[in-house]
């Protein structure tokens, strides 16, 4: 490749350059300390991992997204990962070995081989947390209003949330009975609301009622109005269904009256996730655009494969998008003071208590004069005055 090619970075791959970057950095200091308050403890995962660790519970379905290499050492197949999820997970049910519900977030940088859309990234900084030992609904509410609270730190407008919960479509499946390739074609037609395909399939189930749920999952979809339209419609339906219902209904209820701004839509067909989720849904969205700002939800039993299954809910959300789309407070660069390029007695002092103080100072170069602060983000500078180094404003 011709050396004047050298500068270009692969299709999805990003640098970012100063400003955006103190913005990054800003919000995810602030979104760490937001979750430290709720009681999160941070965690910092390896960029690099065995393969069948990073693939394990929730991370099956990364597969494709997965960088894969050789190691060196030990000839075993290593992956970069593209989910910090399952390590988070391998952490509660290993490492740590709580035996209490644990609460944990992380923030770090994960790679992809695909893009999720044609104008994202493949380098993302995933934010999250995780909340691990409790399977009542009231982890579900304090996950989904942690995510609330993550974008209204952010400043990011214009928020909706949309919820599911995929214990419906799998209880009534479970008690159908069908065979796999019926499962699978029942999930894509449900996905795609293709109605007159899931009226088909359902019709030719053996239970006519279970057939007749499973099509009404379709038009299931809403404002909260929908759970009552579902308790009509579903009435009769596995015990394990009705408690979903249930559990949405009481997520509803605490977000509405603590988020009361914040729009609610239930879509009962929603299976996002559906291979590793095993309860509530969730996803924020912001007006015209295709993908989600945020998303989570419950997957229980997330641990077994590292020797411990625990019952789990969490969120994540790309902080580098989340920035973008939002306006975080105190995130522009902050002016600076110059220090001339001097030997003069009590100057290195001088700007060393400058920089104790919390201040922004860049010291000159050789041949740099006090002309260039300005370029430099300056607009103050330490003069020497009345025999002492002084902060003046420039052109004072």
């Amino acid at each position: 490749m011709p050396s004047v090619d050298r500068w270009l970075l692969p299709d999805g791959i990003d640098e970012v350059l100063p400003r955006e970057a103190v913005r990054i950095e800003t919000a995810r200091r602030q979104l760490l300390d937001l979750f430290s308050r709720w009681g999160y403890d941070l965690v910092i995962t390896p960029h690099i991992e065995y393969l069948e660790s990073l693939l394990t519970g929730a991370g099956h379905d990364l597969e494709l997204q997965t960088f894969k290499m050789i190691d060196q050492l030990s000839g075993r197949m290593l992956g970069l990962r593209a989910d910090i999820t399952p390590q988070v997970a391998r952490i509660d049910a290993h490492t740590l070995g709580a035996e209490g519900p644990s609460r944990l977030c992380y923030c770090g940088s994960v790679l992809h081989t695909r893009p999720r859309a044609l104008s994202t990234s493949r380098s993302l900084i995933q934010l999250g947390a995780e909340l691990y030992g409790d399977a009542s609904s009231a982890s579900d509410i304090e996950v989904i209003s942690l995510m609330l609270e993550t974008l209204a730190l952010c400043r990011v407008e214009g928020v909706h949330l949309d919820i599911g919960h995929v214990g419906i479509y799998r209880g009534l499946i479970q008690a159908a009975g069908v065979d796999e390739s019926t499962e699978s074609a029942l999930f894509d037609a449900l996905q795609r609301k293709a109605v007159d395909e899931v009226a088909e399939l359902a019709g030719s189930l053996e239970q006519a009622s279970l057939g007749a749920m499973l099509c009404s999952l379709v038009e299931l979809s809403g404002g909260v109005e929908v759970l009552d339209r579902a308790h009509a419609l579903l009435d009769g339906a596995p015990e394990a269904v009705m408690a979903a219902l249930d559990d949405l209904a009481e997520v509803a209820q605490v977000l509405a009256r603590n988020y009361p701004d914040v729009p609610l839509y239930f879509d009962l067909g929603e299976l996002r996730g559906y291979h590793y989720h095993t309860g509530v849904v969730f996803a924020a969205f912001v007006p015209g655009l295709g993908q989600s700002v945020a998303q989570g939800g419950r997957y229980d039993d997330i641990g077994s494969d590292f020797g411990r299954a625990r019952p789990a809910t969490g969120f994540s959300t790309d902080l580098r998008f989340l920035v973008q789309r939002g306006q975080i407070a105190g995130a522009e660069p902050v002016a600076a003071i110059w220090a001339p390029y001097s030997a003069e007695a009590g100057l290195q002092q001088a700007v060393a208590e400058q920089r104790a103080a919390g201040q922004r100072v860049i010291l000159a170069l050789p041949g740099q004069a006090d002309s260039e602060a300005m370029t430099h983000g300056c607009d103050r500078v330490l003069t020497w005055r009345d025999g002492r180094w002084q902060v003046v404003q420039l052109n004072s």
